[in-house]
């Protein structure tokens, strides 16, 4: 009972990482319609940055802060310069952003140099929980606690404040919302900043769950959220949380039971759904006419 409930805790743990990542696809996504295959360089820079951070002041919180402001800037730069010409053109974005991924990736051995770069919680943060017999690492019930934040607070604002009203209206209406004299564009850069903002988060909260951060691991992380995205259901807000506890549960799991499949567990689990649920578990089903 002890080990299930520590494979859990560790599966917890790296699906909200996930989930941090591919919250701010889904957003990009479901609400611009925006494929943004450079999501996982913004993930990178978000760690390197805040690690950056972190060694100058020695402050976590300062970090944190560091690598939001990082994606945010990032975020705005990406938005007004590479996504805004190429606007309901998927082929185009794809494209696009794929080389901006790995221009991104080669920009940080540029900034902070080509080697590995070693990271650790900070000392509050440090060491375990011991519950009778079950030892709780800290850092991964931050971690946890953080993702369930974020998803309680974005998840407010889209349905409950005018802003969030706006955002959905746009979707559905992009002239209509304009004729009412908002900005649709604005909001648009808020959303990828904001979507940016939540990858650069993911990133400075992974460098000391990993340990160890690298100018490729944008990469690597961008392909999870892909298929945290594609089985929640594209765009799919709830749907990306869920499935992003789901790989992380899978992956902690087979890692400790089948290690032989652990890095085959999240394909299987898209193809699964794909054959089964191809517009994914909390996607909407779309009829053909």
């Amino acid at each position: 009972m002890d080990l299930l409930l520590n494979l859990a805790v560790n599966g917890l743990a790296t699906g909200m990482l996930i989930f941090l990542l591919a919250a701010g696809l889904t957003l990009i996504f479901g609400l611009m319609d925006v494929l943004n295959f450079a999501h996982g360089g913004l993930f990178a820079w978000g760690a390197f940055s805040g690690v950056w951070v972190y060694d100058l002041s020695g402050s976590f919180w300062l970090a944190i802060i560091g690598a939001i402001l990082t994606g945010l800037l990032l975020g705005l730069i990406t938005e007004y310069l590479i996504i805004r010409p190429v606007y309901g053109n998927h082929v185009q974005q794809i494209l696009i952003t794929l080389g901006l991924m790995m221009v991104l990736s080669e920009l940080i051995k540029v900034v902070f140099g080509p080697d590995q770069k070693a990271a650790t919680p900070p000392a509050w943060l440090d060491g375990s929980l011991i519950v009778g017999d079950v030892i709780l690492i800290k850092y991964r019930l931050f971690i946890i606690l953080v993702g369930f934040l974020i998803y309680g607070v974005t998840y407010y604002i889209l349905k409950n404040t005018r802003i969030g009203l706006i955002v959905r209206a746009g979707v559905m209406n992009k002239e209509m919302v304009q004729s009412l004299g908002i900005n649709i564009r604005m909001v648009f850069m808020l959303v990828f900043m904001a979507g940016s903002a939540m990858a650069a988060l993911g990133g400075v909260l992974m460098a000391p769950y990993s340990g160890v951060i690298y100018a490729e691991m944008g990469l690597e992380y961008a392909i999870l959220a892909f298929i945290v995205v594609v089985i929640g259901g594209m765009g799919n807000f709830t749907g990306s949380l869920f499935a992003a506890i789901l790989v992380g549960l899978s992956q902690a799991f087979m890692a400790y039971y089948f290690p032989a499949l652990s890095l085959a567990v999240n394909m299987l689990l898209m193809a699964i759904v794909l054959i089964f649920r191809p517009q994914g578990l909390f996607g909407l089903k779309v009829s053909k006419n």
